[in-house]
């Protein structure tokens, strides 16, 4: 009877030390958080002070793509001329252009006016897309190209050692174009003025011949007529 009771007792107190079994709680399963997928820098390669896309990477929260470029150890592609905007009463045209898939520092303008060198605009930071021309002649025509530039050298312009791109070497999307400058509206003025003026010199000159000299030296067909008469 006590080796039982003593049994229970033992049976009891190791029951006691083992720890009681937690219920099973229903596992929570939090949903993976989805990363998005990662889109297009705001990058225009034709838009003026346009800011580097790797700037713009590093100045969003995701990083963002951007197009892809040659390598910094070639000289730059051409860039692709664009919109050119003429004031003929200014005497001045504003050039756009897009720059291209390639690392560039720098840009600048190349100008022909019939042949020889070209002029050579100021250097321009690798944000601008747009440059002004200025001292250009009404009806003039010209040949502007734009240059790229970075640390291994110059983009390419077709005929930049001569007269200039002339005819087929200048390609419908490349970095050259043909500029003319339209007569100014003042030239246009004093020229009708200067017409009107000699008609007008002309017509008095024919009525002072038809009224004045006409009577005082007489018609050479009258005359004729009168001799024939006297015969």
């Amino acid at each position: 009877m006590l080796g039982s009771t003593c049994l229970l007792w033992l049976l009891a107190l190791t029951f006691s030390l083992v720890p009681r079994a937690q219920p099973l709680a229903p596992q929570s399963f939090e949903e993976e958080e989805t990363v998005p997928p990662p889109v297009p820098c705001d990058y225009d390669r034709c838009r003026h002070l346009q800011v580097a896309c790797r700037e713009l990477q590093r100045a969003g929260p995701v990083a963002c793509l951007c197009p892809g470029l040659s390598s910094a150890a070639q000289p730059p592609d051409p860039p692709r001329l664009g919109e050119v905007h003429v004031v003929a009463e200014e005497g001045c045209a504003v050039v756009h252009w897009c720059a291209p898939f390639s690392p560039v520092h720098q840009y600048w303008l190349l100008l022909w006016e019939g042949r020889g060198a070209p002029q050579k605009g100021l250097p321009l930071n690798s944000t601008f897309r747009k440059a002004e021309l200025k001292g250009l002649k009404p009806g003039g025509t010209y040949v502007v190209c734009v240059v790229a530039a970075n640390e291994a050298g110059e983009s390419h312009v077709p005929g930049a050692g001569g007269e200039g791109p002339q005819g087929a070497d200048m390609p419908a999307f490349g970095p050259c174009g043909r500029l003319s400058v339209p007569p100014s509206p003042l030239t246009l003025v004093h020229a009708a003025v200067g017409v009107g003026t000699a008609l007008a010199l002309l017509s008095c000159s024919a009525l002072v011949w038809h009224f004045c000299l006409r009577d005082r030296w007489g018609c050479p067909r009258r005359a004729a007529a009168r001799a024939a008469g006297a015969l």
